[in-house]
């Protein structure tokens, strides 16, 4: 019978293999299992934790292999990643659990012989970890998880992490697991104690928010039918936002398939909110995929009037039909931009244009992010938005509203790119604009309200 630690290996080895998304390849992996839910549940948490704190896991791992990581074979060191996360970071499996089991799944992937290696190293890490947790300190400790009383930090029996006296954003890269050239990124951007914080959100699991279809239903109704589901959910800011308080499967929530809500984060509500829709308007959604703030549109404007929905993604497109599909969006039209770059004809009365970004608003939600972005990107990705922002406001007519979105908390990508633009057209006037930082309380974004001059 499979278990739940095969499969986290195996998804590991599959998202390095084919370059894919840890958590879409959780979703694929189990759709082909019948682990129990607790089972499911603890793949996912396997596997998120180790993508999130790859760099703390091997500073933990390194002094303990006699040979550097990139001479042991790849899936042995998943292993060792798999089993060291258990140790360090997950308080209800038994430390004796965690090697034992870590050092059997040796033999599933057809490499018993490594038994003796991978026994050696945990039992080693096992040793070094204690059961004392303090809420400060840098030495001798590991960041441990941002609770309800604070940020906690696990006492170990030696110090394995550097010296943030010597070299803070090398301590960051390798405490929080972020690559080098970010830590010293955003500690020219921020204090040490904003890096901190960043560094604990990031490394939490993200809370699940829902998006209550006002068409549908209204949030106090929906939340008492999750109450009699034995689902905790508690309101928040935004009117239609609802914060699970419970693990739960998305789709076994009440009202998923007639649609009474989609999954979406409170930051990421507020954006189709910001563009002051009303019924009967033509709205140009730029970048529309996978959704959730095309159907965010469609329910304000009560489905009357017109989204043209664009992807450049013939595929992307077709999540947004179907999430328009379930959540009964009716006046949605998909337009897929061609390679020319041609977008569909204006005028608009608005546009939304929630740009590509370097997504380091959402890395505890897209941990791969984290490594896979390199820091010439910015540039190419500053351009690309300013020149879409552009082609969005041509096609609005005078008068007409723009809201510029990212999930990004990098200012050039934010309010540098709303300011070049507006040097560059007279009397566009910045109406309201708003940061979201990481964990206060959802993810970090950016989105600009900006009025065309007419």
């Amino acid at each position: 019978m499979t278990t739940a630690r095969q499969v986290a290996a195996d998804v590991l080895d599959l998202a390095r293999a084919r370059k894919h998304y840890a958590s879409e390849l959780v979703d694929d992996q189990l759709s082909k299992t019948k682990l129990m839910p607790q089972d499911r549940r603890f793949v996912t948490q396997l596997v998120m934790g180790v993508v999130r704190r790859k760099a703390t896991l091997d500073a933990i791992l390194t002094p303990f292999v006699t040979r550097p990581p990139h001479a042991v074979e790849p899936r042995l060191w998943d292993i060792l990643q798999l089993g060291a996360f258990q140790l360090v970071f997950l308080t209800h499996v038994p430390k004796h659990a965690a090697v034992h089991e870590s050092v059997e799944l040796a033999t599933y992937i057809g490499n018993a012989k490594a038994k003796g290696f991978l026994n050696g190293v945990l039992r080693r890490v096992s040793e070094l970890i204690t059961d004392e947790f303090v809420d400060y300190g840098w030495m001798n400790t590991v960041p441990f998880e941002q609770g309800k009383a604070g940020p906690s930090y696990r006492k170990l029996h030696r110090d394995v992490l550097p010296n943030p006296e010597e070299d803070f954003a090398e301590y960051l890269s390798a405490a929080f697991s972020w690559p080098r050239w970010l830590a010293e990124h955003w500690l020219e951007l921020r204090d040490e104690a904003a890096c901190v914080r960043l560094g604990f959100w990031f490394n939490a699991p993200p809370p699940l928010w829902l998006r209550i279809n006002k068409r549908k239903c209204d949030r106090e109704s929906y939340r008492l039918s999750l109450a009699a589901a034995t689902i905790d959910a508690e309101p928040g800011e935004h009117p239609q936002s609802l914060k699970l308080l419970d693990n739960a499967s998305v789709r076994d929530l009440p009202g998923y398939d007639v649609g009474d809500f989609t999954v979406q984060d409170i930051s990421a509500m507020a954006v189709a909110t910001a563009m002051n829709v009303s019924p009967g308007m033509r709205v140009l959604d730029l970048c529309s995929a996978p959704g959730g703030k095309t159907t965010h549109l469609s329910e304000l404007m009560q489905n009357r009037g017109t989204i043209v929905a664009c992807d450049i993604d013939p595929k992307r497109l077709e999540t947004v039909t179907s999430l328009c599909q379930r959540l009964g969006a009716t006046n949605v039209e998909t337009h897929l931009i061609p390679e020319n770059g041609e977008l569909p004809e204006g005028p608009f009365h608005a546009a939304l244009v929630d740009v590509p970004c370097s997504n380091t608003g959402v890395l505890g939600r897209r941990p791969e992010v984290r490594w896979r972005l390199r820091p010439e990107e910015l540039p190419h990705l500053i351009r690309l938005q300013t020149k879409l922002l552009f082609q969005a406001i041509e096609r609005v007519k005078p008068g007409g509203t723009i809201v510029y979105s990212t999930c990004s908390i990098e200012p050039d990508e934010n309010s540098g790119v709303v300011n070049a633009v507006r040097r560059g057209i007279r009397d566009l006037t910045l109406e309201a604009e708003h940061h979201s930082i990481p964990g206060q309380p959802g993810d970090g974004s950016y989105w600009a309200r900006l009025r065309k001059p007419g």
